[in-house]
């Protein structure tokens, strides 16, 4: 390894990438929602599944869904929006956003994306189990930011439109009947994105294809049964050029622990959520992994 490259990978271990404030607020918003749904829903029995990734028969690949919330024989569907200024749905049924700063967006049709992941998710249960057993599957659109004005033409799709004081009424205050065994196994089985953060705070989230770490790796994470975490640490000093391994990564799973040094150059190959192929990302530049559980019945 010669000195520009140790100089090239002690800079990239020293770089920051700041958090992209915007996504981050949604996200934040995204685990408050189901913090509370949880809280709210305890009592009568609700269960609630974030970031449920459903395989997608018809166009390939995976589609998210941000919140499952199941009671008895009720599979509430809920997509979670924290926009702000205001919005308008045209003709077409597409979410234009007007935002304080005068710009807009067009969310394109947001309704019918998620009614169609409600049915693949029906889908999916129906064919696991033979039956749908008297299910009903109903679509949320949930806004959370209290700063934003909804049009009256919303109340006439063909869902629930709620902010986080109806998703708290809503759940209180219906009793959904005894649990239904059958679907939450099928909700188990559904696994949720990879999470990779990067030095400065900045999330990737996606699937981790190859983490880059060797064979000794990769055949200990192939008898995991749960989400694995890694830790990085990374020397900065400038003495650290002269190390020939200035980097380590300390995985858990379960009760199970592993500490491998990366070796100079070593990349993880990931598809990062709503990009067309995949990329590889330099360990240099990596503070955490989170790889969700292995996905159960629908492998």
């Amino acid at each position: 390894m010669n000195l520009a490259q140790r100089w090239r990978w002690w800079r990239e271990r020293r770089r920051h990438h700041p958090p992209d404030e915007v996504h981050r607020a949604g996200e934040l918003a995204e685990q408050r929602l189901a913090k509370i749904a949880r809280a709210a829903g305890k009592a009568n029995g609700w269960q609630v599944f974030e970031s449920v990734r459903i395989p997608d028969p018809e166009q390939g690949g995976k589609r998210e869904i941000d919140l499952v919330v199941v009671g008895g024989n009720t599979v509430l569907v809920v997509e979670q929006k924290h926009w702000s200024g205001s919005f308008e749905i045209n003709e077409h049924e597409e979410f234009i956003q007007h935002r304080k700063n005068g710009t807009e967006h067009n969310h394109s049709t947001v309704h019918q994306r998620i009614q169609r992941k409600a049915r693949m998710l029906e889908r999916l249960h129906v064919d696991r189990v033979g039956t749908k057993a008297n299910l009903t599957f109903q679509v949320v659109l949930a806004f959370t930011n209290r700063n934003l004005a909804w049009p009256n033409s919303v109340h006439e799709l063909d869902c629930l439109v709620s902010d986080e004081k109806g998703m708290i009424a809503l759940l209180e205050g219906e009793h959904p009947g005894g649990t239904n065994l059958d679907v939450l196994e099928t909700m188990a089985g559904f696994g949720t994105w990879d999470e990779v953060h990067l030095n400065g705070g900045l999330i990737r989230k996606g699937d981790v294809l190859d983490l880059g770490l060797g064979h000794d790796v990769a055949g200990w994470m192939s008898t995991r049964a749960d989400e694995a975490k890694a830790t990085v640490a990374h020397a900065r000093s400038l003495l650290s050029l002269l190390r020939e391994r200035p980097t380590s990564v300390t995985w858990g799973h379960g009760q199970q622990r592993l500490k491998a040094d990366v070796p100079y150059g070593a990349m993880l190959k990931m598809h990062v959520v709503g990009q067309e192929s995949p990329e590889e990302i330099p360990w240099s530049t990596v503070q955490g992994v989170l790889l969700s559980k292995p996905e159960g019945w629908n492998d």
